[in-house]
């Protein structure tokens, strides 16, 4: 049960870059004439989803294709120079959930659950997108890379730290001024996704519910039928969210799916979200601020500390947050926006904190896919700090309250 729940849970020459530099010159000279807006940007969070990777585990049954190491090649443009070190610049911690997936290998020769060359163009696209925003269309941050500008937080899995790296790699375009920092923690404190394992009450809660939303009836009755059409063996355990995951790999990297599964692409996608919703609860506050509660006090605090000017980092503007979709999907729920689609690879809520150039007045604009959005609560896009704090008190919770709620289980009934 222990290991299930772990598993769960172009180098560019010397002109090309002269030639960027003088377009980011250009472009910032001609923003500094444009009439500047009311807002002034003064922090960036983004909380993204790691890219394209070899599924966690394949359809059993099914006709199987070839996950070989060719695919997990890196583009010569994603190499940065890093390091990955505990959360105080320690040593990196062990990583129970990376060795869960070494443990079995894929058809083809490599492992589950691992970034592959398209999964690092598609974060390298999304630095380069938010280079658009931050570097050349506002000199918000710096061209070239600084540990005192940019924080690097990862999950301790290889696919999540490529992507962060893959992804300053685009932002900063191999720019970098000392060694570039991704910190981690140790599994049983982390709280970049659900930690089932670290928190005893979540698995309490919820800890069944994984198994329990493959039985509802509805999802039940499809779940047999796309069984029959696969001709997938009765004794096999399979789940909607599986097949997804299996199905969703493969589009994605050009390989073949079994034509049946056409006709039941949409279903999946449904079935698989259905599930996710039950296994997080919405409607149950508590699931949601165990999942995320610790995460969003993080986000938070970061504003505050910009704020009050109290950060011993006083020139830090971008948090960088490599994590999942299992980590995504509970943030859109307590955001209030979550479009009952499954996060794509590479997705990112970023959150900005501007302030108002007259009145002072601090304001967070939340965006998802690259599209700003009116968060439930807010009075405007530009939502006022209090609204947004507001909105998000039934869920944000402080470490010593998550601990306490978490190694505590009072009220709590198991299955």
């Amino acid at each position: 049960m222990r290991r299930n729940l772990w598993t769960k849970a172009g180098v560019f020459g010397s002109m090309s870059m002269a030639f960027g530099s003088l377009l980011w010159s250009q472009k910032k000279t001609d923003s500094d004439q444009v009439p500047s807006s009311p807002y002034e940007l003064k922090l960036v969070q983004v909380l993204f989803r790691h890219g394209a990777r070899t599924p966690l585990k394949s359809i059993p049954d099914v006709m199987e294709v070839q996950w070989v190491p060719v695919l997990l090649e890196p583009p010569a443009h994603t190499h940065i120079n890093y390091v990955v070190t505990d959360l105080r610049g320690g040593p990196r911690p062990p990583a129970p959930v990376e060795e869960s997936y070494r443990r079995n290998m894929l058809t083809g020769g490599t492992f589950p659950g691992q970034l592959t060359t398209v999964g690092m163009q598609q974060l390298y696209e999304l630095g380069k997108r938010l280079r658009r925003r931050y570097i050349e269309e506002t000199a918000f941050l710096d061209p070239t890379f600084t540990p005192a500008e940019v924080y690097v937080r990862s999950t301790n899995i290889v696919r999540t730290i490529e992507s962060a790296k893959c992804l300053i790699a685009g932002l900063f375009q191999q720019k970098q001024k000392g060694i570039v920092p991704i910190l981690t923690t140790e599994a049983e404190s982390e709280i970049l996704y659900p930690n089932y394992h670290g928190c005893k009450l979540l698995k309490v809660l919820s800890g069944h519910r994984w198994a329990e939303s493959s039985a509802l009836p509805d999802i039940a009755a499809d779940l047999q039928s796309i069984q029959n059409a696969l001709g997938i063996a009765a004794h096999q355990h399979v789940d909607f969210i599986l097949i997804r995951d299996d199905m969703v790999a493969r589009e994605t990297h050009g390989l073949p799916c079994p034509p049946v599964l056409n006709t039941w692409r949409d279903t999946v996608e449904q079935r698989a979200v259905d599930m996710l919703c039950h296994i997080y609860e919405p409607s149950k506050r508590e699931n949601l601020q165990l999942c995320v509660g610790p995460l969003l006090h993080t986000l938070l605090f970061n504003i505050d500390e910009k704020l009050q000017g109290t950060s011993s980092e006083p020139n830090r503007k971008l948090f960088l947050y490599s994590a999942h979709d299992t980590t995504l999907i509970p943030c859109l729920m307590a955001l209030g926006i979550f479009d009952m689609k499954w996060p794509p690879y590479a997705a990112d809520i970023t959150l900005e904190l501007h302030q108002h150039r007259q009145t002072n007045e601090s304001f967070i604009k939340v965006s998802y896919l690259g599209q700003d959005h009116l968060l439930p609560g807010c009075s405007g896009v530009y939502c006022p700090l209090q609204e947004f704090k507001q909105a998000l008190s039934a869920y944000s919770l402080s470490s010593e309250l998550y601990q306490s709620l978490c190694n505590g289980t009072e009220g709590a009934t198991k299955p």
